[in-house]
């Protein structure tokens, strides 16, 4: 189509909302590896899971077959608070770059919480309120989930535990506030509040902490407290499939225009927004339908997929979660006190690694400071503040739409906007100050963290 009969903003219609969750595990030839029990390393069953998660999210964490699972009625009617979200053609970016690209990305950042977690904090918060349960736990690192779980919480009147990683606790004092003006406790992670974060803050004091080091004192919380469960932000199956709206929206919109993108590039800490955008994209590349390339880009300081191992380890810094199969960097690395919160996490969903290793998606690093040059340019042309988590993917885009403008090649481009920046000012600060620096790991402090890996044998 001409490019003028394309609008700035893709809207769809209330009613086009997905009605069903798409599960890309139900269309993947290599399954991801279980859950294995540390004491046993045979696979978790449903019934060893219950004592943490929710019944109901625990068959979506097991469930490898069923391609699409029913959005219940009243997380519908909530996602109408603020979905759908608009697919927008980035015209004046593309115009600053000068670039024959064609540009899209899916903003996630219409909502209170300023991101896409909320896709998923409701989903958990209507079954742990279904399951009659007193409150819910959970770890946040940049303060989005916690945001977006706080809210869902106070919708269904359950009580919101949040340990936040000491780093993001204190850079970010405001979403700390957006989190108990919605009824949550928040608690600096590594505390002195459970016998594990004791230990951690032990083993390494002055830490600034990190999501698995949170993961560890939300699972203690939620396991020792009557009535309470854990809850997740990314990471599981679950989170992957409550933010497959993401990627469905975005399809539906693109068809609506006959467009079809030759790249696909997102995010990745936990693998919540990538893999909620790539979803129904990978499920028509699993059934030979289409093909795309697919980006995952993640800090250079955390980089799991570019320089992890696929390997069982534990998901936590404290070692009291089930083991998974996924890259990572081991569950003792704690990564440098970068700016992106919400990428500091050691490993990636075992479905986007599983993914990764079958070669159906690539993956790249960037420093900080050249992600926050994309960051500013982005914001000064397309209008928006773009959070630090989502700018990895802005970073990347921008490069392959200057690749193109040297090749001449009209590629479209598509890419996840996850949320805004506006609590995220002390990082934009240090930038505009010239005090942002890159952290990189060596080799030798990615092999401290390999030592750590458990001994699980290969099948």
């Amino acid at each position: 189509m001409e490019n003028t009969k394309i609008p700035y903003k893709i809207y769809l219609d209330e009613s086009e909302i997905p009605t069903q969750w798409y599960n890309v595990r139900a269309d993947m030839k290599n399954k991801p590896a279980p859950l294995l029990n540390p004491a046993t390393l045979k696979p978790m069953t449903a019934e060893e899971l219950y004592p943490v998660f929710c019944k109901e999210l625990v068959a979506q964490e097991l469930n490898d077959t069923d391609a699409y699972i029913d959005i219940p009625q009243e997380i519908q009617d909530f996602y109408k608070m603020y979905r759908p979200s608009p697919l927008i053609r980035a015209y004046f970016l593309e115009k600053a770059l000068d670039t024959p690209a064609k540009i899209y990305y899916k903003f996630e950042g219409n909502n209170t919480s300023g991101s896409h977690k909320l896709n998923s904090a409701i989903a958990q918060a209507y079954y742990a309120k279904k399951q009659g349960l007193k409150g819910v736990t959970t770890e946040t690192g940049a303060g989005q989930w916690g945001t977006a779980l706080s809210m869902a919480c106070s919708y269904f009147g359950l009580d919101c535990k949040v340990y936040m990683v000491k780093v993001s606790y204190e850079q970010k004092p405001f979403r700390r506030e957006v989190m108990r003006t919605y009824g949550a406790s928040v608690t600096p992670s590594p505390s002195t509040d459970t016998a594990v974060g004791r230990k951690i803050l032990k083993e390494h004091p002055g830490t600034t902490g990190s999501l698995g080091c949170a993961i560890s004192e939300a699972v203690e919380v939620a396991t020792s407290t009557e009535g309470y469960r854990y809850v997740l932000g990314s990471v599981l199956n679950q989170v992957l499939l409550h933010q497959s709206v993401i990627g469905l929206e975005a399809k539906k919109a693109l068809d609506k225009y006959n467009v079809k993108p030759d790249i696909i590039i997102g995010c990745a800490g936990g693998g919540s927004n990538l893999g909620g955008l790539i979803s129904p994209f990978v499920g028509e590349k699993l059934r030979g339908e289409a093909d795309y390339r697919i980006i995952a880009v993640e800090p250079a300081s955390c980089p799991s997929f570019t320089r992890g191992k696929f390997a069982y380890d534990f998901c936590d810094t404290g070692k009291v979660c089930p083991l998974s199969k996924m890259y990572t960097l081991g569950s003792g690395f704690i990564p440098s006190a970068n700016h992106a919160g919400g990428l500091r996490y050691h490993g990636m969903s075992s479905t986007l690694s599983q993914l990764y290793h079958d070669g159906l998606m690539e993956a790249t690093s960037v420093e900080q400071t050249s992600v926050f040059a994309a960051a500013e340019q982005f914001a000064r042309v397309e209008g928006i503040l773009p959070a630090p988590e989502s700018s990895h993917a802005i970073r990347v885009a921008i490069d392959e739409a200057l690749k193109c403008k040297e090749t001449g090649e009209e590629k479209t481009i598509l890419f996840g906007l996850t949320g805004t920046g506006y609590f995220d000012m002390v990082a934009y600060e240090k930038f505009n100050d010239g005090l942002m620096s890159d952290y990189i790991p060596t080799d030798e402090e990615l092999q401290k963290g390999f030592d750590g890996l458990p001994n699980v044998p290969e099948n």
